[in-house]
């Protein structure tokens, strides 16, 4: 339950799934049919085609085109920096009318640019067909299915968001291994080409068919002002800011921790395939650290939990900068290391809808996004650039640590006090009028009941 959200005995409540409802409350609303098995299929296919495809097929356009390293994941990096930019206008967008259409139309974009990708006969066509990648990518990775997830299913929408990252965290499981499969048999570009045709075969329908659900209404702003008030107070509270500040530290020692692991642990005496192996576990600790974020969320307060993930973040990356081995130990704490990476993929998809409710989920979800994403594509260069000056991964590592205990710090400012929270009577849940207190007067009201405050006796 967010912090401040308790409400004081004798104050009046709201209860209503309608106008009525209380400005910022999570309202229960009826599962929408197919919409999360949708998610599930498109969301692992899509991370799979326009993001782990490229890590496989990498080394194969660099022979092919001659194209050095660095340039070739400079345009994979640009078209992720693109996703984080076109993510904020988005997330506008989907306040007001919806997913239906932005993820079908970034389907067919992100189909057609993955062609493009595929036929790029020089670096500049292949750059622009990355860019446009990083637009479509903006209209259907996690960040609009996550704002539809949170309109959709109001106040279950924490196990939702959790199956969709359950399912997507996979993506890499099942299409690296394709990618690889296929690419025995194909060049990088006759790849791309039958994975853009995978692309377009199994999300453009889903999103087209599957999203046609009526789009509810957010929940009205609180009193301080209408939708966009509301979005641009919260923009510029200190809360805001700082969680913002701490999202991005951290996704940038989190990420490029992930990244350096690999070079980290050679360095430590473990073999490639050892190292290989302590990444691909480090995946298995995401999705067992998602499976138990239902159980976090109702045990510890916003605060609580959000600076015990970014906690675990910085012990993790620090102990893999000064213990020297065994391998096997190594390996464990990247396991753990990866588990509070997982977790904090829902951390930040709850991250709004925690502190200032769903009236404009979608545009400041966009915006928190934009920098965190940003980071997060900048991470593997952040870690390069380290290692040289610094001596070596260890040192990264160590320097690394510094910079996820900063994020421990700005998360511990991020929550805001009880008068800006949502006012819930349970966790991201509005009861129903029969949720009044046995004896507790009340009168009717369009759209719900309310419950009076006692008065107080006179003199």
């Amino acid at each position: 339950m967010p912090e401040g959200s308790d409400v004081p005995a004798g104050t009046a409540l709201k209860f209503s799934a309608g106008r009525g409802a209380e400005p910022g409350t999570v309202v229960d609303r009826p599962r929408p049919r197919g919409v999360l098995g949708a998610f599930c299929v498109t969301e692992i296919t899509s991370w799979g085609v326009l993001y782990y495809a490229f890590p496989v097929l990498a080394p194969a356009i660099q022979a092919d085109t001659g194209w050095s390293a660095s340039i070739t994941a400079a345009a994979f990096s640009a078209a992720l920096v693109v996703a984080a930019v076109a993510g904020i206008p988005m997330g506008r967008v989907l306040d007001r009318r919806g997913p239906r259409a932005a993820m079908t139309a970034g389907s067919v974009l992100a189909s057609l640019a993955t062609v493009g990708v595929a036929a790029a006969p020089n670096l500049a066509w292949f750059t622009v067909a990355w860019l446009l990648v990083g637009v479509a990518m903006s209209a259907v990775l996690y960040q609009p299915a996550f704002v539809a997830l949170t309109r959709w299913y109001g106040g279950r929408h924490v196990s939702a968001l959790t199956t969709v990252t359950l399912v997507a965290g996979l993506a890499s499981t099942v299409f690296a291994p394709l990618t690889a499969v296929l690419s025995t048999h194909l060049s990088w570009r006759g790849v791309y080409l039958v994975l853009a045709v995978i692309l377009a075969v199994v999300t453009i329908p889903l999103h087209a068919l599957a999203l046609r659900r009526p789009w509810p209404a957010a929940p009205p702003a609180p009193p301080t002002g209408h939708h966009a008030g509301h979005a641009r107070s919260v923009i510029r509270s200190r809360p805001f800011l700082l969680l913002v500040a701490a999202l991005t530290t951290a996704s940038l020692a989190m990420f490029a921790t992930m990244i350096g692991l690999v070079p980290l642990l050679t360095e430590r005496g473990a073999t490639a395939t050892a190292a290989a192996w302590a990444l691909g576990l480090g995946g298995v600790g995401q999705v067992v650290g998602r499976l138990g974020y239902g159980i976090l969320v109702r045990a510890t307060s916003v605060r609580t939990r959000t600076v015990w993930i970014l906690g675990v973040a910085a012990v993790t990356t620090i102990a893999l900068a000064v213990v020297p081995g065994p391998v096997w130990l190594l390996v464990v704490i990247a396991v753990v290391a990866g588990t509070a990476r997982g977790i904090a993929t829902l951390l930040q998809a709850t991250a709004i809808s925690d502190r200032w409710g769903t009236t404009a989920y979608g545009t400041l979800s966009g915006i928190l996004a934009a920098p965190v994403t940003a980071a997060s594509a900048l991470a593997p260069w952040a870690g390069a650039a380290l290692a040289g000056p610094l001596g070596g991964y260890p040192q990264t590592f160590a320097a690394l640590g510094v910079v996820a205990v900063l994020a421990i710090v700005l998360a511990a400012g991020s929550v805001p006090g009880p008068s800006s929270q949502p006012a819930t009577r349970a966790p991201s849940t509005v009861r129903s009028p029969s949720a009044v207190r046995p004896g507790t007067p009340g009168r009717r009201r369009r759209g719900g009941w309310r419950a009076r405050r006692p008065r107080r006796p006179s003199g």
